[in-house]
């Protein structure tokens, strides 16, 4: 949950500052917005550039948003015990070893995130630690290795440079069609003011990254289905579907009243459902254990 909401904050800020930047050149060197061509490449290069930003700091970001502790010298048995099974996990994935932390945090939960395989970090919380069992532990980590042996946040930045692209594009095109229009019905031929027009497409490319994360959080559920399907393989799926029992009662009692964007219960509405980062609970459980043995 809190790698796919990261990311996605972080992606969004740096969307709407290159977006910024590129309104800036573009007025700075006279460009044409009515060239669709190369409107609509100008916009990929700044979309995809925010992306793999997003994704290149996506670790030094989780790290200092969760104050996320890496290990780098087991300081007690469970950090060792930590560590050991992250590596003997990676191995069995054919991965990299990843970095692995642990952040304070009262709430059962774990991501995994990183630029590479090389460069990809596991990082836990202490709820998570004390909250499960050993093999349930265990599961929750095979699951997050496996999100990096699926190279999950490499495809993600893909499907998001894709939307971005299309928010900064069809921002711009909606922009210049208004502008167009005031400009027709203006007898000077003014059209909107600079101030405006990039209001106008600011707000625009807000709404549409509303909409375009619905995309994204649809890519990311059924990644989680597959990276609980990872962990099945990895350490069995009655170790999963355990975890995923356990994440249940824990979070029965807490989320209600106040679900989140990306609540990991199921408790939500038709409509909430659109925009979050995991399936509901009951459904993962239900795909591993339909999963043929």
């Amino acid at each position: 949950m809190q790698r796919i909401a990261l990311f996605i904050a972080t992606n969004l800020a740096i969307l709407l500052v290159v977006s910024f930047v590129y309104n800036v050149i573009s007025r700075a060197t006279g460009y044409q917005l009515g060239q669709t061509g190369g409107l609509l490449l100008f916009c990929a290069l700044f979309g995809f550039g925010g992306a793999f930003v997003s994704l290149w700091i996506s670790r030094w970001m989780a790290i200092r948003a969760t104050g996320a502790k890496v290990i780098e010298q087991p300081a007690n048995q469970a950090e060792q015990w930590l560590l050991k099974t992250v590596q003997r996990q990676a191995q069995k994935a054919d991965i990299p070893v990843p970095q692995v932390a642990i952040y304070p945090s009262p709430e059962a939960n774990a991501f995994a995130t990183g630029r590479s395989k090389k460069e990809s970090l596991v990082a836990v919380s202490s709820g998570l630690m004390t909250a499960m069992s050993e093999d349930e532990v265990e599961a929750v980590l095979a699951h997050e290795i496996s999100h990096i042996a699926n190279g999950d946040m490499v495809t993600l930045t893909l499907i998001q440079g894709v939307v971005n692209t299309f928010v900064m594009f069809l921002a711009r095109l909606i922009a210049s069609a208004i502008n167009n229009a005031a400009r027709g019905n203006n007898q000077q031929g003014g059209g909107l003011g600079i101030f405006a027009y990039y209001g106008i497409v600011m707000v625009l490319e807000v709404v549409f990254g509303i909409f375009a994360s619905i995309i994204v959080m649809w890519f990311s559920r059924q990644r989680e289905f597959r990276a609980d399907a990872g962990a099945a393989t990895l350490v069995g799926p009655d170790k999963m579907i355990s975890a995923l029992q356990r994440l249940k009662r824990a979070q029965e009692s807490k989320l209600e009243g106040s679900m989140m964007a990306f609540g990991i219960n199921g408790k939500h509405s038709g409509l909430s459902k659109l925009f979050m980062s995991h399936p509901p609970l009951d459904d993962r459980i239900q795909a591993l254990t339909r999963r043929p043995l």
